[in-house]
Protein backbone atom coordinates (compact mmCIF):
# COMPACT_ATOMS: atom_id res chain seq x y z
CA UNK A 1 0.00 0.00 0.00
CA UNK A 2 1.45 3.24 -0.82
CA UNK A 3 0.72 6.64 1.31
CA UNK A 4 -2.48 6.76 2.95
CA UNK A 5 -4.37 10.14 1.65
CA UNK A 6 -5.69 11.88 4.74
CA UNK A 7 -8.51 14.97 4.43
CA UNK A 8 -8.35 17.92 7.09
CA UNK A 9 -12.02 18.55 8.48
CA UNK A 10 -11.90 21.69 10.43
CA UNK A 11 -8.88 23.88 10.95
CA UNK A 12 -9.56 25.59 13.91
CA UNK A 13 -7.06 25.92 16.80
CA UNK A 14 -6.63 22.44 17.47
CA UNK A 15 -5.69 21.67 14.16
CA UNK A 16 -3.43 24.66 13.89
CA UNK A 17 -1.54 24.17 17.17
CA UNK A 18 -1.60 20.39 17.88
CA UNK A 19 -1.98 18.60 14.42
CA UNK A 20 -0.68 20.57 11.37
CA UNK A 21 2.76 21.58 12.94
CA UNK A 22 3.67 18.00 13.78
CA UNK A 23 2.42 16.14 10.20
CA UNK A 24 5.50 16.43 9.10
CA UNK A 25 6.40 13.15 11.37
CA UNK A 26 4.22 10.84 9.19
CA UNK A 27 5.98 12.44 5.61
CA UNK A 28 6.43 8.90 4.67
CA UNK A 29 3.25 6.96 5.32
CA UNK A 30 0.58 10.23 5.05
CA UNK A 31 -0.08 12.67 1.81
CA UNK A 32 -2.80 15.48 3.09
CA UNK A 33 -4.54 16.09 -0.07
CA UNK A 34 -7.40 18.30 1.05
CA UNK A 35 -8.46 20.85 4.37
CA UNK A 36 -12.34 22.04 4.95
CA UNK A 37 -12.71 24.42 6.89
CA UNK A 38 -15.98 27.05 7.69
CA UNK A 39 -13.89 30.08 7.14
CA UNK A 40 -12.80 29.87 3.43
CA UNK A 41 -10.10 32.56 4.93
CA UNK A 42 -8.83 30.09 7.45
CA UNK A 43 -9.21 27.23 5.12
CA UNK A 44 -7.35 28.49 2.01
CA UNK A 45 -4.58 29.54 5.06
CA UNK A 46 -3.96 26.19 5.82
CA UNK A 47 -3.90 24.67 2.53
CA UNK A 48 -1.30 26.83 1.40
CA UNK A 49 0.71 27.04 4.88
CA UNK A 50 1.19 23.46 4.69
CA UNK A 51 1.05 22.29 1.04
CA UNK A 52 -2.27 21.16 1.13
CA UNK A 53 -3.41 21.06 -3.17
CA UNK A 54 -7.11 21.53 -2.35
CA UNK A 55 -9.31 23.32 0.15
CA UNK A 56 -13.04 23.50 0.67
CA UNK A 57 -15.81 25.16 2.82
CA UNK A 58 -18.85 22.14 2.51
CA UNK A 59 -17.49 18.62 3.82
CA UNK A 60 -20.02 17.28 1.58
CA UNK A 61 -18.27 18.60 -1.56
CA UNK A 62 -14.92 17.68 0.07
CA UNK A 63 -16.23 13.81 0.07
CA UNK A 64 -17.66 13.74 -2.88
CA UNK A 65 -14.29 15.20 -5.01
CA UNK A 66 -11.21 14.46 -3.00
CA UNK A 67 -9.99 11.19 -3.29
CA UNK A 68 -8.77 10.73 0.39
CA UNK A 69 -9.04 7.24 2.43
CA UNK A 70 -9.27 8.91 5.72
CA UNK A 71 -10.74 11.88 7.53
CA UNK A 72 -9.66 13.65 10.33
CA UNK A 73 -12.42 14.82 12.01
CA UNK A 74 -11.23 17.81 13.78
CA UNK A 75 -14.76 19.79 13.81
CA UNK A 76 -16.62 21.32 17.02
CA UNK A 77 -17.54 18.96 20.03
CA UNK A 78 -21.42 19.00 18.37
CA UNK A 79 -20.87 17.76 14.68
CA UNK A 80 -18.37 15.02 16.14
CA UNK A 81 -20.98 12.65 15.22
CA UNK A 82 -22.69 14.11 12.00
CA UNK A 83 -19.12 14.54 10.61
CA UNK A 84 -18.15 11.15 11.29
CA UNK A 85 -20.78 9.23 9.76
CA UNK A 86 -20.87 11.59 6.89
CA UNK A 87 -17.68 10.71 6.14
CA UNK A 88 -18.17 6.47 7.09
CA UNK A 89 -21.22 7.13 4.35
CA UNK A 90 -18.62 8.61 1.71
CA UNK A 91 -16.20 4.64 2.29
CA UNK A 92 -13.59 6.90 4.69
CA UNK A 93 -11.73 5.92 7.44
CA UNK A 94 -12.38 8.31 10.40
CA UNK A 95 -10.05 9.65 13.07
CA UNK A 96 -12.37 11.61 15.53
CA UNK A 97 -11.30 13.90 18.30
CA UNK A 98 -13.00 13.45 21.31
CA UNK A 99 -15.72 12.96 22.32
CA UNK A 100 -17.10 10.77 19.27
CA UNK A 101 -20.53 12.09 20.05
CA UNK A 102 -22.23 13.98 22.56
CA UNK A 103 -25.01 11.32 22.72
CA UNK A 104 -25.12 7.48 23.55
CA UNK A 105 -27.10 6.73 20.30
CA UNK A 106 -25.23 8.31 17.35
CA UNK A 107 -21.79 6.75 19.08
CA UNK A 108 -23.89 3.09 18.56
CA UNK A 109 -24.74 4.65 15.29
CA UNK A 110 -21.07 5.19 14.15
CA UNK A 111 -20.31 1.99 15.60
CA UNK A 112 -23.03 -0.08 13.24
CA UNK A 113 -22.00 2.21 10.37
CA UNK A 114 -18.18 0.98 10.37
CA UNK A 115 -19.05 -2.89 11.16
CA UNK A 116 -21.40 -2.50 8.20
CA UNK A 117 -18.98 -1.24 6.01
CA UNK A 118 -15.95 -2.36 7.45
CA UNK A 119 -13.68 0.98 8.33
CA UNK A 120 -11.53 1.84 10.98
CA UNK A 121 -12.57 4.21 13.29
CA UNK A 122 -9.92 5.93 15.66
CA UNK A 123 -10.74 8.02 18.76
CA UNK A 124 -9.07 10.43 20.33
CA UNK A 125 -7.84 10.69 23.43
CA UNK A 126 -4.56 9.46 22.16
CA UNK A 127 -3.31 9.22 25.52
CA UNK A 128 -3.06 5.39 26.05
CA UNK A 129 -0.43 5.95 23.16
CA UNK A 130 1.22 8.14 25.59
CA UNK A 131 4.79 6.61 26.42
CA UNK A 132 4.30 7.47 30.17
CA UNK A 133 1.11 5.97 30.26
CA UNK A 134 2.40 2.70 28.20
CA UNK A 135 5.13 2.45 31.12
CA UNK A 136 2.71 3.02 34.24
CA UNK A 137 0.76 0.03 32.59
CA UNK A 138 3.70 -1.98 32.36
CA UNK A 139 4.59 -0.99 36.08
CA UNK A 140 0.93 -1.70 37.39
CA UNK A 141 1.23 -5.52 35.40
CA UNK A 142 4.34 -6.41 37.22
CA UNK A 143 2.94 -4.85 40.20
CA UNK A 144 4.81 -2.55 41.15
CA UNK A 145 2.40 -0.57 43.75
CA UNK A 146 0.94 -3.65 44.64
CA UNK A 147 -2.94 -3.93 44.36
CA UNK A 148 -4.66 -0.88 43.54
CA UNK A 149 -7.74 0.17 45.38
CA UNK A 150 -7.91 3.59 44.89
CA UNK A 151 -7.46 6.15 42.15
CA UNK A 152 -7.32 10.22 42.03
CA UNK A 153 -7.92 12.08 38.68
CA UNK A 154 -8.53 14.95 36.83
CA UNK A 155 -9.27 16.93 33.25
CA UNK A 156 -8.91 20.99 34.28
CA UNK A 157 -9.63 22.83 31.14
CA UNK A 158 -8.30 26.35 32.59
CA UNK A 159 -10.74 28.68 34.01
CA UNK A 160 -11.91 31.43 30.47
CA UNK A 161 -10.59 33.40 28.29
CA UNK A 162 -7.80 31.02 27.54
CA UNK A 163 -4.87 32.95 26.06
CA UNK A 164 -3.86 32.17 22.52
CA UNK A 165 -6.50 30.90 21.72
CA UNK A 166 -7.48 31.98 18.31
CA UNK A 167 -10.53 29.53 17.79
CA UNK A 168 -14.90 31.02 18.93
CA UNK A 169 -14.63 29.11 22.50
CA UNK A 170 -18.64 29.63 22.50
CA UNK A 171 -18.68 25.15 21.57
CA UNK A 172 -16.94 24.34 24.65
CA UNK A 173 -19.59 25.99 27.04
CA UNK A 174 -23.10 25.12 24.56
CA UNK A 175 -25.21 22.21 25.23
CA UNK A 176 -23.23 19.31 24.49
CA UNK A 177 -19.72 20.44 25.55
CA UNK A 178 -18.40 21.20 28.84
CA UNK A 179 -14.77 20.32 30.90
CA UNK A 180 -16.11 16.52 31.00
CA UNK A 181 -16.76 15.90 27.62
CA UNK A 182 -13.83 18.10 27.10
CA UNK A 183 -11.55 17.03 29.59
CA UNK A 184 -12.36 14.50 31.64
CA UNK A 185 -12.31 11.65 28.84
CA UNK A 186 -8.57 12.08 29.08
CA UNK A 187 -8.90 10.67 32.68
CA UNK A 188 -11.71 8.42 32.35
CA UNK A 189 -9.54 6.91 29.07
CA UNK A 190 -6.75 6.06 31.06
CA UNK A 191 -8.82 4.70 33.48
CA UNK A 192 -11.25 2.56 31.57
CA UNK A 193 -7.86 1.53 29.66
CA UNK A 194 -5.65 0.81 32.60
CA UNK A 195 -8.47 -1.19 34.91
CA UNK A 196 -11.27 -1.73 32.65
CA UNK A 197 -15.16 -1.18 32.57
CA UNK A 198 -17.06 1.50 34.96
CA UNK A 199 -19.25 -0.54 36.85
CA UNK A 200 -21.16 2.73 38.89
CA UNK A 201 -21.16 6.13 38.63
CA UNK A 202 -22.18 9.18 41.11
CA UNK A 203 -21.52 12.42 40.28
CA UNK A 204 -22.17 16.32 41.71
CA UNK A 205 -22.06 19.17 39.24
CA UNK A 206 -22.26 23.40 39.06
CA UNK A 207 -22.11 26.11 37.40
CA UNK A 208 -19.52 28.67 38.32
CA UNK A 209 -20.80 31.82 36.35
CA UNK A 210 -22.99 32.49 33.42
CA UNK A 211 -20.80 34.04 30.80
CA UNK A 212 -17.10 35.34 30.30
CA UNK A 213 -15.53 37.69 27.61
CA UNK A 214 -13.12 36.46 25.26
CA UNK A 215 -10.42 39.43 26.01
CA UNK A 216 -7.93 38.62 22.93
CA UNK A 217 -7.79 37.10 19.64
CA UNK A 218 -10.13 37.14 16.70
CA UNK A 219 -13.22 36.38 18.62
CA UNK A 220 -12.28 39.69 21.50
CA UNK A 221 -14.92 40.99 23.06
CA UNK A 222 -17.48 38.27 22.39
CA UNK A 223 -19.26 37.40 25.29
CA UNK A 224 -19.49 33.43 25.51
CA UNK A 225 -22.74 32.21 27.73
CA UNK A 226 -21.64 29.12 30.07
CA UNK A 227 -24.95 26.98 29.66
CA UNK A 228 -23.56 23.66 31.12
CA UNK A 229 -22.16 22.99 34.19
CA UNK A 230 -18.37 23.54 34.05
CA UNK A 231 -17.23 21.71 37.72
CA UNK A 232 -17.85 18.09 38.09
CA UNK A 233 -17.04 15.91 40.95
CA UNK A 234 -17.41 12.13 40.18
CA UNK A 235 -16.81 8.77 41.79
CA UNK A 236 -16.64 5.52 39.93
CA UNK A 237 -16.85 1.84 41.32
CA UNK A 238 -14.59 0.04 38.32
CA UNK A 239 -15.30 -3.61 37.43
CA UNK A 240 -12.53 -4.84 39.40
CA UNK A 241 -13.39 -3.34 42.35
CA UNK A 242 -11.21 0.09 42.14
CA UNK A 243 -12.92 3.37 43.51
CA UNK A 244 -11.79 6.39 41.32
CA UNK A 245 -12.43 9.94 41.54
CA UNK A 246 -12.53 12.23 38.71
CA UNK A 247 -12.22 16.18 38.27
CA UNK A 248 -13.30 18.26 35.75
CA UNK A 249 -13.93 21.51 35.42
CA UNK A 250 -13.50 25.11 34.05
CA UNK A 251 -12.88 26.67 37.16
CA UNK A 252 -9.67 26.07 38.27
CA UNK A 253 -6.61 28.36 37.28
CA UNK A 254 -4.20 25.73 38.09
CA UNK A 255 -2.62 22.81 40.68
CA UNK A 256 0.60 21.12 41.32
CA UNK A 257 -1.52 17.91 41.48
CA UNK A 258 -0.63 15.22 38.35
CA UNK A 259 -3.64 14.53 36.21
CA UNK A 260 -3.58 10.58 37.86
CA UNK A 261 -2.13 9.31 40.99
CA UNK A 262 -2.87 5.95 41.29
CA UNK A 263 -2.70 4.22 45.07
CA UNK A 264 -1.44 0.14 46.23
CA UNK A 265 -1.04 -1.01 48.70
CA UNK A 266 2.38 -1.10 48.25
CA UNK A 267 2.89 2.44 46.82
CA UNK A 268 1.60 5.38 44.89
CA UNK A 269 2.61 6.54 40.88
CA UNK A 270 1.58 10.04 39.47
CA UNK A 271 1.63 10.95 35.98
CA UNK A 272 0.66 13.56 33.74
CA UNK A 273 -1.81 13.00 31.04
CA UNK A 274 -1.42 16.21 29.02
CA UNK A 275 2.24 16.12 28.57
CA UNK A 276 4.30 13.31 27.16
CA UNK A 277 7.38 15.08 28.49
CA UNK A 278 6.60 15.29 32.40
CA UNK A 279 8.53 11.85 34.06
CA UNK A 280 6.51 9.39 36.45
CA UNK A 281 6.36 10.00 40.02
CA UNK A 282 7.16 6.19 42.18
CA UNK A 283 6.53 5.97 45.12
CA UNK A 284 7.55 2.61 46.96
CA UNK A 285 6.67 1.71 50.49
CA UNK A 286 9.81 2.26 53.12
CA UNK A 287 11.37 3.97 50.39
CA UNK A 288 11.33 7.75 48.94
CA UNK A 289 9.57 9.47 45.94
CA UNK A 290 11.50 8.51 42.51
CA UNK A 291 11.17 10.81 39.16
CA UNK A 292 11.76 8.19 36.41
CA UNK A 293 12.14 9.90 32.95
CA UNK A 294 10.51 7.92 29.93
CA UNK A 295 11.63 8.00 26.54
CA UNK A 296 9.25 9.62 23.36
CA UNK A 297 10.03 9.82 20.52
CA UNK A 298 7.18 12.54 19.09
CA UNK A 299 6.39 15.97 20.41
CA UNK A 300 8.90 17.72 22.84
CA UNK A 301 6.45 18.58 24.95
CA UNK A 302 2.52 18.86 25.72
CA UNK A 303 -0.15 16.07 24.64
CA UNK A 304 0.85 14.23 21.57
CA UNK A 305 -1.93 14.59 19.36
CA UNK A 306 -0.09 12.98 16.27
CA UNK A 307 -0.29 9.62 17.96
CA UNK A 308 -3.93 8.67 17.24
CA UNK A 309 -3.24 9.97 13.32
CA UNK A 310 -0.42 7.80 13.47
CA UNK A 311 -2.65 4.85 14.63
CA UNK A 312 -4.92 5.27 12.58
CA UNK A 313 -2.79 5.00 10.06
CA UNK A 314 -1.16 1.69 11.21
CA UNK A 315 -4.39 0.55 12.00
CA UNK A 316 -5.74 0.83 8.02
CA UNK A 317 -1.85 -0.44 6.30
CA UNK A 318 -2.21 -3.42 9.01
CA UNK A 319 -5.50 -4.68 9.53
CA UNK A 320 -5.38 -4.69 13.36
CA UNK A 321 -7.72 -3.51 15.49
CA UNK A 322 -7.36 0.06 17.14
CA UNK A 323 -6.24 0.34 20.69
CA UNK A 324 -7.93 3.52 20.97
CA UNK A 325 -11.12 2.38 20.18
CA UNK A 326 -14.63 2.83 19.17
CA UNK A 327 -15.72 0.94 22.05
CA UNK A 328 -13.84 2.04 24.41
CA UNK A 329 -14.60 5.78 23.13
CA UNK A 330 -18.24 4.39 23.21
CA UNK A 331 -18.02 3.43 27.31
CA UNK A 332 -16.22 6.38 27.90
CA UNK A 333 -19.19 8.41 27.01
CA UNK A 334 -21.73 6.09 28.75
CA UNK A 335 -19.70 7.04 31.95
CA UNK A 336 -20.14 10.56 31.06
CA UNK A 337 -24.03 10.34 30.11
CA UNK A 338 -24.45 8.56 34.01
CA UNK A 339 -22.22 11.22 35.51
CA UNK A 340 -24.92 13.40 34.26
CA UNK A 341 -28.19 11.69 35.41
CA UNK A 342 -26.82 11.32 38.76
CA UNK A 343 -25.94 14.94 39.03
CA UNK A 344 -29.59 15.48 38.23
CA UNK A 345 -30.92 12.87 40.27
CA UNK A 346 -28.83 13.03 43.18
CA UNK A 347 -28.34 9.04 43.07
CA UNK A 348 -25.57 7.02 41.65
CA UNK A 349 -26.13 5.18 38.24
CA UNK A 350 -25.57 1.76 37.45
CA UNK A 351 -23.90 1.27 34.34
CA UNK A 352 -25.46 -1.40 32.06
Amino acid sequence: MGKVKLALLGCGDVAQRDYLPEMHRLADRVELVAVCGRSPQRARHVAEAYGIPSWYTDYARMLREAEVDAVLNLTPIQLHAEATLACLAAGKHVYSEKPVATELEDALRIREEASRRGLVVVCAPSVMLFSQVRYVQRLLERGAVGEVHLVHARGYGGVPPWRGYTSDPTPFFAPGGGPLMDMGVYPLHVLTGLFGPVRKVAAMSHRSREAFVVDEGPFAGKLVPIAVDDCWELVLEMEVGVTAVVSANNCVVDTRSPEMEIYGLDGTIGLSLLDVSAPVALLRRGGGWESLKVDHGGRAQGPDHLLGVEHLVDCITSGKPPILSLQQAIHVLEVIKGAERSAASGYTQQLA
